[in-house]
């Protein structure tokens, strides 16, 4: 079991948390004075007369990580916008790894925390830590997870009024692998929080890439996330010590059982990435290493004009 009791009023919060989420991100594609708002104006607020008391030395929020990540997803939203409204940046090309570099960056950091986290049990800054040789096995998944990273300079930005930011070549079985592991470092680092700050927080971004604007994975991801840190470094009871928490069972068995599934996922992933690379001779770097595929080709003729449209794209039939 990976969690104590869950009541039906927490599947209940849980939903409205996934919606909620959701909903914000939707806000911030809409419209970006109200984006500039929600990731410049609220965490100027927050940062100046909120987190130094609720995220302070003796709260489960309140290590360096929990204030790197929170920053680090500000920065990747507002550098996303910034791709996403200026005409200049969207062809220079090295503006353009920006987002799989920070992307690449934020993973690095759960990597370095789940190797930390190994050698520590029993209540570390507020949370209850179960190290072992899980946590390695699922930093090993993360470092997977970053060589598998594809199309560095193949962001593209749609032509609808949204402007959103949009990856052909992060294709769903990344995005899977990425959730498992992700999950897996919230499980193994945080437990008593991965109810919410693991499976919520993913499904809703992978919900609004897979059905509501598909290659948004990315932008999404940064946008919820960092609606979360905000949320969570602001009222960090509601995941430990409110009526709606839900406590990790902390159990040996499932913490291997996650980060296996983690390391298993990302190492398939990682068998198909080099099955590409080497059949179709594609440069890691510079070439999208799925193109030609049914879910690269149709998320780049969705966001593309007609006109500009590549031949020989594979879409549905």
């Amino acid at each position: 079991m990976l969690f104590q009791n869950i009541a039906g009023i927490d599947w209940l919060v849980w939903i409205g948390v996934v919606a909620a989420l959701m909903l914000l991100n939707e806000a911030a594609r809409a419209n970006k004075w109200v984006a500039l708002l929600l990731f410049v104006g609220l965490p100027i607020i927050l940062t100046i007369f909120v987190w130094p008391t609720t995220a302070g030395p003796d709260s489960s929020t309140g290590t360096w990580f929990h204030w790197v990540k929170v920053y680090s997803a500000l920065a990747g939203c507002l550098g996303f916008m910034a791709l996403r409204f200026s005409p200049k940046l969207q062809h220079n090309k090295w503006a353009l790894i920006f987002p799989p570099a920070i992307l690449a960056f934020n993973i690095m950091e759960a990597v370095i925390r789940d190797f930390q986290v190994a050698g520590l049990h029993g209540l570390v800054d507020g949370v209850v830590m179960n190290g072992g040789a899980w946590n390695i096995m699922n930093g090993i998944a993360g470092i997977i997870n970053i060589i598998t990273i594809s199309g560095w300079f193949g962001i593209i930005i749609s032509h609808d009024k949204q402007k959103d930011m949009i990856w052909p070549d992060q294709i769903w079985p990344w995005i899977i692998a990425y959730d498992v592991w992700n999950f897996a470092y919230v499980y193994n680092c945080v437990g008593d929080h991965s109810f919410y700050a693991g499976a919520a927080l993913l499904i809703s971004c992978t919900l609004a890439a897979f059905f509501v604007k598909k290659g948004s994975w990315l932008q999404a991801r940064a946008q919820t996330l960092a609606f979360w840190m905000m949320f969570t470094m602001s009222y960090p009871a509601f995941v430990t010590d409110s009526q709606f928490s839900v406590q990790s069972t902390h159990s040996s068995a499932a913490l291997m059982t996650v980060s296996a599934l983690a390391l298993a996922i990302n190492v398939a992933v990682l068998v198909l990435h080099v099955y590409r690379i080497i059949k179709h001779r594609r440069n890691v770097l510079t070439d999208d290493i799925y193109a030609g595929t049914v879910a690269h080709d149709q998320v780049l003729a969705d966001n593309t004009p007609a006109d500009q449209q590549p031949a020989g794209l594979n879409l549905k039939k």
